[in-house]
């Protein structure tokens, strides 16, 4: 393989990295968007979840006093946990990722 040939393809590696790394950089941009967009609901499921209401409402509809047709999956002791310890872990990761990026 000559130098033409060698530098022809250092450049398509590079082109085909340059398209992954962009597009991941856009894709992540858009999620950390509504990820952002999201903490104001995170953060009042965690005070529903942890007070007297979430309580309340569960208790309610174990006893069958809540309308057949309502979601409820917000009562689902899994399903709001499960979310609220997923959002945790998210910032765990973050967190880490921040501290031991390297700025490019």
């Amino acid at each position: 393989m000559d130098k033409i040939d060698k530098q022809r393809e250092r450049i398509k590696q590079m082109e085909l990295r340059m398209e992954h790394a962009s597009k991941a950089v856009m894709e992540l941009s858009v999620a950390l968007d509504n990820y952002e967009a999201a903490q104001e609901d995170l953060t009042a499921l965690s005070e529903y979840y942890d007070g007297e209401a979430w309580k309340q409402d569960y208790a309610d509809d174990e006893a069958g006093r809540l309308p057949a047709d309502l979601k409820r999956g917000v009562l689902s002791e899994d399903g709001i946990w499960n979310l609220l310890s997923d959002a945790n872990e998210l910032n765990k990761r973050l967190q880490r990722y921040k501290a031991h990026a390297e700025p490019l």
